[in-house]
C-alpha cells in the first residue's frame, strides 16, 4: 500500500469515524496517545522513512519502539525523528546481537536516544527446555549488566509464548524472571504472546508488578486456538478491542505496575484501517 493511501486511511479512521467507538462518561482508562512498534510499518518504513514517519505523526505518535534501522544509521534515523517530535525509546535487536554485538548494539541505542534495548526471541529448536532457559538466565545477566553500566541502558525480554512450557510449579518464564538478576534485566510483555499459549497477561503482570518495563498491545482474532509455538499466522492480529483478550482488565493492570511504555504492534496486512481503529479504541476505554 502507498504512504499517501496509509496517510488517507490513517485520517479518516482517527478524525472522520470517532463515532466508530461511542464516548462513554467516567475517567478515561488510556488517556495517554499510544506508542508504536516498527515493526508494524515495516513494510513501508523500508519503502519510505521520512514519509511513514509523517504518516506515524499523523496518527499522533510520538513514542516508538524500533526493531531496526531499516538500512540507516542510527544518527539518521534520529534525525528523521527528531525532525517530527518523534521519540525512540526502546530499541530492538536479534539475541546473537545483543550477546555478541553488546557495545555496537548500546552505541546505537544511546544514538536513536532510546533508555530499552529489547530482545524477543531466544533461539530454539522444538519445545523451549530448562537447559535452554538456564543459558537465556546466564546470557541475559551478561548482556543486561553491560548496557546497564557501560551505558545506562535497561535490557528487557519480550515474550514470545514458547517460555510458558511448565517447570515445577509454574513456567520456564517464571523460571526466566525469578532467576535474572533485577538489576540488569527487566522484561516487555506482549499481551498477544501471553495469551496465545494460554496464560492471563493481568495476572502475569500482577505476579511480577516490578519486572515489566514495557508493553505491546495486541489482540488475537476470535477463534483462533493457542499453543507453545510461539508462531500463528499475521493475519490473526486484529484490531484492539475485536479479538479474544480483555483488554481493559490487562491496562488496569498495567497501570498499577511498573510498566514505563505502551507501544501498538499489529503485525497483519489490514495495519493500515486496524491501526487508527485500535487507537479510537483506547480513546474511548474508561474506569
Amino acid at each position: 500500500m502507498k504512504i499517501k493511501h496509509l496517510t488517507f486511511l490513517a485520517l479518516a479512521f482517527a478524525f472522520g469515524n470517532e463515532s466508530l467507538y461511542a464516548q462513554k462518561k467516567g475517567k478515561p482508562l488510556f488517556p495517554e496517545q499510544p506508542g508504536m512498534v516498527s515493526y508494524t510499518f515495516r513494510n513501508s518504513l523500508g519503502k519510505n522513512t521520512a514519509a511513514t514517519l509523517d504518516t506515524l505523526k499523523t496518527l499522533g505518535i510520538k513514542d516508538m519502539e524500533f526493531s531496526s534501522l531499516f538500512g540507516k544509521t542510527a544518527a539518521d534515523l534520529r534525525k528523521l525523528l527528531d525532525e517530527r517530535g518523534i521519540k525512540c525509546s526502546s530499541f530492538g535487536v536479534g539475541y546473537a546481537d545483543a550477546l555478541n554485538k553488546t557495545q555496537e548494539v548500546g552505541q546505537n541505542a544511546k544514538a536513536l536516544g532510546a533508555s530499552f534495548v529489547r530482545v524477543a526471541w531466544v533461539p530454539h529448536t522444538g519445545p523451549f527446555t530448562l537447559e535452554a532457559a538456564e543459558k537465556t538466565v546466564a546470557d541475559f545477566n551478561k548482556i543486561g549488566k553491560q548496557l546497564k553500566e557501560e551505558f545506562g541502558l535497561t535490557f528487557c525480554y519480550h515474550n514470545h509464548g514458547y517460555e510458558f512450557e511448565k517447570h515445577g510449579d509454574g513456567t520456564l518464564m517464571d523460571y526466566i524472571i525469578q532467576k535474572t538478576d533485577p538489576k540488569y534485566v527487566s522484561f516487555e510483555l506482549d499481551m498477544l504472546w501471553a495469551f496465545f499459549p494460554g496464560q492471563d497477561p493481568a495476572a502475569l503482570i500482577e505476579k511480577y508488578p516490578g519486572r515489566f518495563k514495557l508493553v505491546h498491545m495486541k489482540d488475537l482474532k476470535k477463534g483462533v486456538k493457542g499453543n507453545l509455538s510461539g508462531g500463528t499466522p499475521v493475519e490473526n492480529d486484529v484490531a484492539l478491542g475485536t479479538g479474544q483478550l480483555d483488554i481493559p482488565t490487562i491496562l488496569r493492570a498495567a497501570k498499577k505496575s511498573s510498566i514505563k511504555h505502551f507501544y501498538i504492534e499489529d503485525e497483519s496486512p489490514s495495519y493500515a484501517t486496524q491501526v487508527p481503529q485500535t487507537i479510537a479504541y483506547l480513546k474511548s476505554l474508561t474506569y
